[in-house]
């Protein structure tokens, strides 16, 4: 699978891939632990290609990943539709507290931003991360 990273690690701002290049989607209160990005070719049940987290060193805006398994999933909920994240880990600090506080987070900043922008009250929740362990142990946390 091909990931492609939209959104760098440490960035403020919030990217979606257009046919022009990179478009700044809204601006973030904390910036990302993480590289964020999608699968190529692919839908999600929000319509939009199925979101990446990769966790290790800061990647560049294009960058494109070749991999064939992930390391776990960030379940979330947003504007009441699934919208789960898969998580690739490469290398370097692994937390899954400080993802669980950052996802917590994030979700009601998403509803301040429907309440805001679109005028609409909505849901948006994280709701665990479910890792890969060596073995195929699974652990889940909230």
């Amino acid at each position: 699978m091909k990931i492609l990273i939209e959104t760098p690690k440490y960035s403020f701002f919030k990217y979606n891939k257009t046919k022009n290049g990179y478009k700044k989607v809204f601006f973030s209160p904390l910036p990302t632990l993480f590289n964020y990005g999608f699968i190529e070719g692919t839908k999600g049940p929000d319509g939009m290609e199925e979101d990446v987290v990769v966790l290790g060193p800061r990647l560049s805006q294009g960058t494109v990943l070749e991999r064939d398994h992930f390391d776990g999933v960030v379940k979330f909920l947003d504007a009441s539709c699934r919208d789960d994240k898969k998580l690739v880990y490469l290398s370097g600090f692994r937390a899954p507290i400080l993802l669980s506080i950052y996802f917590r987070i994030y979700a009601l900043f998403k509803i301040f931003l429907y309440l805001f922008y679109k005028r609409k009250l909505t849901k948006c929740s994280f709701e665990g991360l479910v890792l890969e362990k060596k073995g195929c142990n699974i652990v889940k946390t909230k």
